[in-house]
């Protein structure tokens, strides 16, 4: 449903805001004072009212990793309050746009709770600033950036982030959205990829699996922890596997790689693992976000198909790609 829709982004192209217009989206999440008068011009040339939210930059830190923070003041997303001010009263005057709503989120993979009530309170604040000059705000997107248990279980259940938060939430009388994705998905997935070789090099042990960096980055490009076991840990057996902590059977210190030509290329090293061993299969696990959304045919490798689970019913939702589909857009030339 269009209405359920807010389009994000620092850059939003022409035919992406004439789209989400033509469309009817809820909102425009707007990250500029160019931005705005473009999307004012865009919605005038089609002769419609563009419903945007204005995204302010609190400058609170996430406690995060810093390539996910995005509520410092030095990051490229949002408008510092002082210029949001401004911004909204200017916006009060265009005449293909209604600022309906502002917009906050401070960044991903927060496992506290305390950047979150700082940034409601600082919005608490900021809104009867709004009302003063005439601007009615009829809605607050709080963003997301919930954070899930890759490893240690940091991370705040929904009821104890919402509870933290509503003392701020309940002053402000508007209608709240919210963006939990990584919440909803993260742990629904699990990368399964099967191991090519096992070698060993000097004093290290490698276990080279045919999944690699292309399909899940993050250990690569965030130093991302991704729990990691066989599928199966004894011929036969399968079920809840534990972790290497709490395994007791035989184990070796192990880096866990892919098949790409960068040394970067990882998901675990020097990880505590059960024998391995040429065809075992090993789940990489908590990859339902920021996995397939990330990955690449780099090293020209395709992507691998995605399968939904429920219960004893599996189905392939998304086609294993083939080197075809990898040339398909690809032409040899003439000249």
């Amino acid at each position: 449903d269009p209405k359920k829709i807010v389009f994000a982004g620092v850059g939003k192209t022409d035919e992406e805001i004439t789209l989400g217009l033509e469309k009817g989206i809820l909102l425009f999440n707007v990250e500029s004072e160019e931005e705005l008068a473009n999307i004012d011009r865009i919605a005038g040339k089609l002769g419609k009212k563009a419903p945007v939210a204005l995204r302010v930059n609190p400058d609170v830190d996430p406690q995060t990793h810093t390539y996910i923070s995005t509520g410092k003041k030095e990051t490229k997303f949002g408008v510092d309050l002082i210029r949001a001010k401004r911004i909204v009263q200017s916006a009060m005057s265009l005449r293909n746009t209604h600022l309906k709503a502002i917009h906050v989120h401070i960044g991903s993979q927060i496992t506290k709770v305390e950047p979150y009530v700082e940034t409601m309170q600082r919005i608490a604040a900021f809104l009867p600033e709004l009302e003063k000059i005439g601007a009615k705000i009829e809605m607050l997107d709080i963003g997301g950036g919930f954070g899930i248990w890759y490893k240690d279980k940091l991370a705040k259940p929904a009821k104890e982030i919402a509870a933290s938060i509503l003392p701020a939430l309940q002053r402000m009388n508007v209608r709240i959205l919210l963006e939990p994705g990584r919440f909803v998905v993260g742990n629904a997935g699990i990368l399964v990829t099967r191991v090519l070789y096992v070698k060993e090099s000097g004093d290290k042990k490698f276990v080279i699996c045919d999944a690699g960096m292309n399909d899940l980055i993050r250990p690569t490009l965030y130093s991302a922890y991704h729990r990691i076991w066989p599928v199966k840990t004894d011929p036969g057996v399968s079920g809840e596997a534990p972790d290497e902590e709490a395994w007791s059977g035989a184990a070796a210190v192990t880096d866990i790689v892919g098949p790409i030509c960068e040394s970067g290329d990882f998901f675990a090293k020097e990880r505590k693992m059960p024998p391995l061993k040429r065809g075992d299969l090993v789940a990489v696990f908590s990859a339902g976000a920021y996995g397939y959304a990330m990955a690449s045919n780099y090293n020209s490798h395709p992507r691998p198909c995605e399968v939904m689970v429920a219960g004893k019913k599996a189905e392939v939702v998304t086609a294993r790609e083939t080197m075809d589909d990898l040339l398909r857009n690809e032409k040899i030339v003439t000249f």
